[in-house]
């Protein structure tokens, strides 16, 4: 079966002031350790982005067989670029991830791909009730299709594709764990101190699940 990564890079990353894939994580951009996880994983892979300027900067950073697209307009949305990414997918199902979240677990995702399989998602949800629309999986055509459906009723976050979907399989955390036993995956930088923080995260071993 064919599955396209789809990795959103477009946000205007205002906390940050600066492009949060390119930043530097042990001299080496952000971006790139999401796409470490993805490489083996599947045929094509997506980075979507916001603007020309953006698309000639990330095509400097990722490899050649990575294929970088650009939003059709600049509301600067997750939705949005996701849409982008559907629109543009080949795949039967993609996987959509953000570009800041450099410890994604390779095995979460291939669960997520397994558990997919006529379905219209698999979405990791917290115990509370959170889920993880941004490391998930999804049937191209019908998120496509959910995406569009709430941008057309000005709705511009994530959950209003979730929202609009049927037949979603939910993924408990608490399985994911058994596989990332500190739920590294979800972690996502979104200032310097974050920045810091996976710093030092690179620096410690992950705790064994045995």
């Amino acid at each position: 079966m064919n599955y396209t990564a789809i990795v959103l890079a477009g946000g205007a990353s205002t906390r940050l002031g600066k492009d949060k894939g390119l930043l530097l994580l042990a001299n080496r951009p952000l971006i790139t350790y999401v796409l470490d996880a993805t490489k083996y994983l599947f045929k094509e892979t997506l980075v979507v982005v916001s603007s020309q300027v953006q698309a000639k900067e990330y095509a400097k950073s990722v490899p050649s067989d990575v294929q970088v697209v650009i939003d059709s307009n600049n509301m600067h949305s997750p939705l949005v670029g996701a849409l982008t990414g559907f629109e543009c997918a080949h795949g039967e199902y993609s996987l959509v991830l953000s570009c800041d979240t450099p410890f994604v677990s390779k095995e979460i995702l291939s669960l997520l791909l397994e558990l997919c399989t006529n379905k219209s998602a698999a979405i990791p949800r917290w115990p509370n009730g959170y889920t993880e629309p941004l490391q998930a999986t999804y049937s191209t055509r019908l998120a496509g299709e959910a995406a569009r459906d709430a941008l057309n009723e000005g709705m511009l976050r994530m959950q209003a594709l979730v929202d609009n979907l049927r037949g979603i399989r939910f993924i408990s955390t608490l399985v994911l764990q058994q596989l990332d036993p500190e739920l590294r995956t979800f972690f996502n930088v979104n200032t310097l101190v974050d920045l810091k923080k996976a710093e030092t995260m690179l620096r410690r071993p992950t705790r064994n699940t045995s």
